[in-house]
């Protein structure tokens, strides 16, 4: 049983600004979620607290299944069930088919299980035909498939995706959005992404989440502004 996700009461400040206040919202297995809401919103903020790259100044983020509840932050291996693509992807200094090996080369795994699932991978973002390449000299569309590979390399349960055609033209854009449907068709990853883009938020998810001034103003198939 795959993982659930609540966040409640979860308030976030900066220089005593609030970027999250008193959000609360709800996140099932197996859905597509799209956070949506102007710059500022706090939108991203909620993200790196659900996965866990900042802690909230307060409130609560559960996640659970139908067997266990996990305690935060405390509980490490969540981590290695959850992943965040930033909509910056950080790229090594190697090769395209290394760059996606690594997740799996630090949790042991073996180097016929790893050139398996890295071409897999690769395959689904369509970058086979990059696999030699040096991952910096990558276009900057091909560099966003490149992270969201890396992340599906590890099969997260729950994966969150900042903004992830923000940058990038329109034919690495519907790559990308191929690459999110698939995800979601195979309904074992929950997906939660940023976006700007009204349009987009629909194509792809389950339920639309509205967000203004770092509160939740509804979760609903169809966005108010």
């Amino acid at each position: 049983m795959g993982l659930n996700l609540t966040v409640s009461h979860l308030v976030q400040r900066y220089n005593g600004k609030a970027a999250l206040d008193d959000c609360s919202v709800a996140f099932t297995h197996g859905a597509v979620y799209a956070l949506m809401g102007p710059n500022g919103s706090g939108k991203s903020t909620l993200l790196r607290a659900c996965s866990l790259l900042e802690t909230a100044d307060s409130g609560e983020i559960k996640y659970y299944n139908s067997d266990n509840a996990f305690s935060l932050p405390h509980d490490l291996s969540l981590r290695r069930r959850i992943c965040l693509v930033l909509p910056k992807i950080g790229v090594f200094n190697t090769s395209v088919f290394k760059n996606i090996a690594y997740g799996l080369s630090v949790r042991g795994f073996g180097k016929k299980s790893i050139s398996q699932q890295v071409y897999e991978a690769l395959d689904a973002v369509g970058l086979n035909h990059k696999s030699k390449q040096n991952a910096l000299t990558l276009s900057s569309g091909e560099t966003q498939r490149l992270g969201i590979a890396r992340a599906m390399v590890i099969k997260p349960e729950i994966l969150f995706l900042d903004e992830p055609t923000a940058s990038i033209d329109e034919e690495n854009t519907r790559i990308v959005e191929e690459i999110i449907k698939g995800l979601k068709s195979s309904g074992r990853t929950m997906i939660i992404l940023t976006t700007h883009d009204r349009e987009q938020a629909l194509r792809l998810s389950d339920s639309v989440v509205s967000m203004r001034n770092g509160r939740i103003l509804n979760q609903q198939q169809e966005v108010p502004f």
